[in-house]
């Protein structure tokens, strides 16, 4: 069907419907988070004046030390994670594509059980392993356990780049008389690079909004965004707290933007 053909199409009203009312209930509570963050100090006092906005709770979360060394934590762990879940998850990805070994339908099965299993049950996992192994809870533990479920993200972007591979494109290469490493570094990664980085920028954005396997393998001092956030929720919702989150939204946005601007230029 063409696109004219296609133009043509007209959906019932009620399918339009839904999706208005689900998009709603999707983006509604962020633009409430992202508006209260600009409200001043006395529309949360009792009187309740919404005159005029604000920029004092963003100066306030800058200025706050413990929220900006959690970003700090957020940031490292991040990097180290995304960074390891792309190099295991690409090298996983090209043995289970080109590779022939015993037990490889079995292995394929286990490299996406991270994302089956229940994050809890991930969670104590890891921590009875790291307890097990005598590893001080702290950023090594955190970055060990977020590249555990990470890896999986990579791992199906860059396999699902492989599985379209035309390998004859290897072989050209191979008669032109290009090494094997030759070959990987000048045609297969130019050619599943942007399933690396599809799968790096999800594992990122994933390990740094991380609550519930970061509380299980943090250690004392070390604590994330995410982390900060719940400790601050426990005496209430505040500007800040609001100020926080807009940042956090706005960085992923950002970050997404970044990616799709750059494969959009690339094709």
């Amino acid at each position: 069907m063409d696109r004219d053909a296609r133009s043509r199409l007209r959906l019932p009203w009620v399918i339009g419907l839904v999706a208005g009312a689900g998009f709603f209930l999707l983006y509604a509570p962020l633009v409430v988070l992202i508006w209260g963050s600009f409200l001043p100090t006395s529309w949360w006092s009792v009187s309740g004046s919404s005159a005029g906005l604000t920029l004092d709770w963003y100066r306030k979360l800058f200025s706050d030390s413990a929220i900006l060394e959690a970003f700090q934590v957020s940031l490292v762990v991040g990097f180290w994670s995304t960074l390891g879940s792309t190099v295991l998850g690409t090298s996983a990805a090209l043995v289970l594509s080109w590779g022939n070994f015993p037990g490889k339908k079995a292995f394929s099965a286990f490299t996406y059980l991270p994302l089956l299993m229940p994050e809890i049950v991930l969670g104590l996992s890891l921590l009875i392993w790291f307890v097990l192994l005598n590893l001080t809870l702290g950023l090594v533990s955190m970055i060990l356990a977020h590249i555990t479920f990470s890896t999986s993200y990579v791992l199906m972007t860059v396999k699902a780049r492989l599985d379209g591979f035309d390998s004859s494109l290897l072989e050209a290469a191979r008669d032109l008389g290009a090494s094997p490493w030759q070959t990987f570094w000048r045609v297969t990664l130019p050619l599943i690079a942007p399933g690396m980085i599809s799968g790096a920028l999800m594992a990122f954005t994933i390990s740094f909004d991380d609550f519930l396997i970061t509380y299980f393998t943090a250690g004392a001092g070390t604590d994330t965004l995410p982390l900060k956030i719940y400790s601050m929720i426990k005496f209430g919702v505040t500007p800040e707290i609001n100020a926080l989150s807009t940042l956090m939204v706005a960085a992923t946005g950002a970050v997404v933007s970044l990616f799709f601007g750059w494969d959009l230029r690339r094709k």
